[in-house]
């Protein structure tokens, strides 16, 4: 079985106690769950039972503490994991409204996980086939987006298969909206990449949907996977374009559900791909894509039923629940 390597972000969702405007009369009350989008990508696949491994920075302190014991309980390698003293362990206020959907107020910058550089890569990390997943959370201030390219070209020369979730937070950049050519830098450098329609249109800028997926793929990407919430999911590569229906739950907080959707992807192609990681031939195997979304429906539909990010990730035994 490949094993799933991601890097980025690992950080506290405070999530409210509250449901849209329902205030009541008890006061709002934050509930900290272990988070961050890499991080629970890292998780979402350890849970599903691929080996899979955490790289990232957290601060040497008490919410720095709570992330590694929650990534090590869920059976992540936390060899790749660096502690600092120089910055908090990052940390985001989660407010929901009454379908589950979020906003988000992040205490970041400063936060530990921008300090991470190639130094602090293990040594040999990328030495045998794995599939190295990214996002764009690490692209936002200049040191840690040098750091990410350079790591995306490090796992590609590798033989890796470079994974991108867009997971576009515009609030987490200076401007207040994400430097769309930097983002397509890091996908341009991937071999699979995952994203919703709302990201899609923002990327896109003024060029039609369809001829921006077809730039994606003329520059090496082998499959875009377009979500859309509780709508059909649209999978694009150079030889495949198919849509699948995901399951219809009811949502209680969307926190983690694009997290484990792509969990739940690359999780399937981490059990079938083997040599074709270094072959590059897992984009023309049409069941395997197939199933491999249909798998990440699943997981995604899931988790937005439940509470938290890694809490609500989904084991084999929870999927066979839900499809039945």
């Amino acid at each position: 079985m490949t094993p799933v390597i991601a890097f980025g972000e690992a950080l506290v969702d405070m999530l409210s106690s509250r449901l849209g405007d329902q205030a009541g009369d008890a006061p709002e009350t934050f509930t900290p769950y272990a988070g961050g989008a890499p991080a629970n990508v890292a998780v979402a696949c350890a849970r599903l039972g691929v080996p899979s491994r955490f790289l990232g920075m957290l601060g040497e302190d008490h919410f720095g503490d709570f992330l590694a014991a929650e990534l090590s309980a869920h059976g992540v390698d936390l060899s790749g994991v660096v502690r600092t003293r120089e910055a908090r362990t990052a940390l985001a206020f989660v407010s929901r409204d009454a379908h589950g959907e979020r906003t988000f107020d992040f205490y970041r910058p400063p936060a530990a996980d921008l300090l991470y550089r190639l130094e602090h890569l293990p040594a040999g990390v990328f030495a045998a086939p794995a599939i190295v997943h990214f996002c764009s959370n690490s692209l936002t201030e200049p040191e840690i987006a040098d750091t990410t390219l350079a790591m995306a070209d490090m796992a590609s020369r590798a033989g890796c298969l470079v994974s991108v979730d867009a997971n576009l937070r515009h609030n987490l950049w200076t401007s207040g909206s994400a430097d769309i050519a930097l983002v397509t830098q890091l996908i341009d450098r991937a071999g699979l990449v995952k994203l919703s329609t709302d990201e899609l249109e923002y990327l896109r800028a003024d060029h039609p949907a369809d001829a921006w997926l077809a730039e994606r793929l003329a520059t090496g990407v082998r499959l875009l996977v377009i979500t859309d919430g509780p709508g059909e999911v649209r999978a694009v590569g150079v030889e495949t374009d198919f849509r699948i229906a995901p399951p219809r739950v009811e949502a209680v907080d969307t926190t983690a559900g694009g997290d484990a959707f792509i969990g739940g992807l690359l999780a399937e192609l981490a059990g079938h791909l083997g040599e074709k990681v270094i072959e590059g031939g897992w984009h023309r195997d049409d069941a395997l894509l197939r199933r491999a979304v249909e798998t990440a429906c699943r997981c995604g539909a899931h988790a937005v039923t439940r509470p938290g990010a890694y809490a609500a990730l989904p084991d084999r035994d929870d999927l066979a629940r839900l499809r039945g």
